[in-house]
């Protein structure tokens, strides 16, 4: 019985030590659980959350490593199948000293890609309140973006709330035109959406956050929010209604990795509105889990436990 669900491909990650070295000459790394989706189920659970994660895995050593990392992050795996025919996706991720580093993705034909969607019909919906959605998974292969699309079906008879994370990868798409399209006609079944400003630039053609907020309230009768990620500055918030207001973000003095702040900000808003905040401190909570987020070296080493989460917001 779990409160939040959502579906992705979790990824096993080569995170290089050797600082602003590049891939290709890098000699040492480290091995992290990996991938947007399975970030945010990690926060959420770290928060003291019941989670479950759908996939499928490899019946391989990257398959074997996941599936130990979910358990001992207490995540649901109960319909996670490791199959023999399909490999395990992995990726690698450079160190850099400023600045986003560079990943390289090994994900093409994984097991994920080959998710059954008559898996579906075999999960529990009851206790599910909040099911985290993110444009990645459609985007690895027809059979992914089929499953997703009967997962939203199913969400929306059993009246979950959805929020959805665009979470662009243009890699993973055969054309930005088709992304764009994509993801836009999927943002419309989705009651939150989280694009970050840069997103917002590329999937509605403007950085005006007002703009970006528009275009999404008024192409669905289901959203209900948008909620923009402008980076360290903070949060920008536009409802249905018309209320709108800038959630300010915290200040960092050393970043180590920006991968998984904007994951880390999902998690924090929807573990908000599961324990019943405001969704302007729900907002609050995300930028503080993002904050925290680009601390730490792993994608999603940084986020906290309670006790953390509490320390940082008091003493910030």
């Amino acid at each position: 019985m779990s409160e939040f669900l959502t579906i992705g491909e979790p990824i096993a990650l080569f995170a290089s030590t050797d600082e602003d070295q590049s891939l290709a000459d890098s000699q040492n790394f480290r091995k992290f659980l990996a991938g947007a989706e399975v970030n945010v189920t990690v926060g959420v659970s770290r928060l003291g959350h019941t989670t479950e994660y759908l996939t499928q895995l490899g019946n391989d050593p990257f398959g074997d490593f996941i599936k130990k990392e979910l358990h001992d992050n207490d995540i649901g795996t109960d319909y996670i199948e490791q199959v023999d025919d399909y490999w395990t996706a992995f990726q690698l991720k450079d160190k850099v000293s400023k600045g986003d580093p560079s990943i390289y993705y090994f994900r093409k034909g994984s097991a994920a890609a080959h998710f059954e969607k008559d898996v579906l019909d075999k999960v529990d919906f009851s206790d599910v309140k909040i099911a985290h959605l993110s444009g990645i998974f459609p985007a690895i292969s027809e059979q992914a973006f089929e499953s997703f699309e009967y997962l939203i079906k199913l969400l929306r008879e059993h009246q979950i709330q959805t929020v959805f994370d665009p979470n662009l990868r243009p890699q993973l798409w055969s054309s930005t035109e088709k992304m764009v399209q994509t993801i836009n006609n999927l943002a419309k079944e989705a009651e939150i959406i989280l694009p970050g400003v840069g997103e917002g630039e590329i999937l509605v053609g403007s950085r005006d956050l007002e703009t970006i907020a528009d275009f999404y309230l008024n192409q669905s009768d289901v959203t209900k929010t948008v909620i923009i990620k402008d980076g360290p500055s903070g949060a920008f918030v536009k409802q249905k209604n018309g209320e709108s207001y800038f959630v300010d973000g915290f200040k960092v003095d050393h970043v180590i990795d920006t991968v998984g702040a904007g994951d880390g900000f999902a998690l924090g808003l929807e573990t908000g509105l599961l324990e019943g905040l405001s969704l302007k401190e729900a907002v609050r909570r995300g930028n503080a889990i993002g904050a925290l987020a680009v601390q730490a070296p792993g994608d999603n080493d940084g986020y906290p436990d309670r006790e953390q989460l509490e320390k940082f917001l008091k003493e910030n």
